[in-house]
């Protein structure tokens, strides 16, 4: 069972049927991003049927997607089968496939490739970028001396290349160049 927001309550009313419901959705929508809300169902309301097993629903809770209702068990990535109102606040619609964001962006997604190793990054992995590079989390690192980056390590950018303070400022010394800090 889920609450809304910190309170465990509902935090917006529906205007035209007076049914209380929790927006858990948190991106704008698209042509193949949707919105997925939590419904409180009131127990002097009609049964509503749900679109994944078209049976009644008549659980304390229900989702609206689609412009559908669901139970909670039945509104479920095409995938990975993962119960979508539980990873997060929105699905993915291609190809008549409803789709976690994970599995969409695996099979619809762009990807693009690492500026260290150049092998191709997937669309889902996360990424570190500086200026118009982007790389796998493992290669960003001092091209140098391999040195990996924690949280709040200043590192260069030298002719495309990601330094640490102690090779950039050694390269300094040697040539003389100016520093990108970030």
């Amino acid at each position: 069972m889920r609450s809304c927001g910190n309170s465990g309550t509902p935090q917006s009313t529906h205007a035209e049927k007076g049914e209380k419901f929790c927006v858990i959705k948190k991106e704008k929508d698209s042509e193949d991003n949707k919105g997925i809300q939590m419904l409180s169902v009131q127990p002097d309301t009609k049964p509503k049927g749900c679109a994944g097993c078209n049976r009644k629903i008549k659980d304390r809770y229900l989702l609206k997607a689609l412009d559908k209702y669901w139970h909670e068990d039945c509104l479920k990535c095409a995938c990975c089968d993962c119960r979508l109102g539980e990873v997060g606040s929105t699905l993915y619609t291609k190809a008549n496939l409803i789709l976690c964001r994970r599995d969409y962006l695996r099979l619809f997604g762009v990807t693009g490739n690492c500026a260290a190793c150049s092998k191709l990054i997937p669309a889902f992995e996360m990424v570190m970028r500086a200026k118009d590079n982007v790389y796998h989390l493992d290669c960003f690192a001092c091209q140098l001396c391999n040195q990996r980056f924690c949280v709040g390590d200043k590192f260069f950018l030298k002719n495309n290349m990601i330094l640490c303070q102690t090779d950039y400022e050694e390269g300094l010394m040697k040539e003389g160049y100016a520093p990108q800090v970030r």
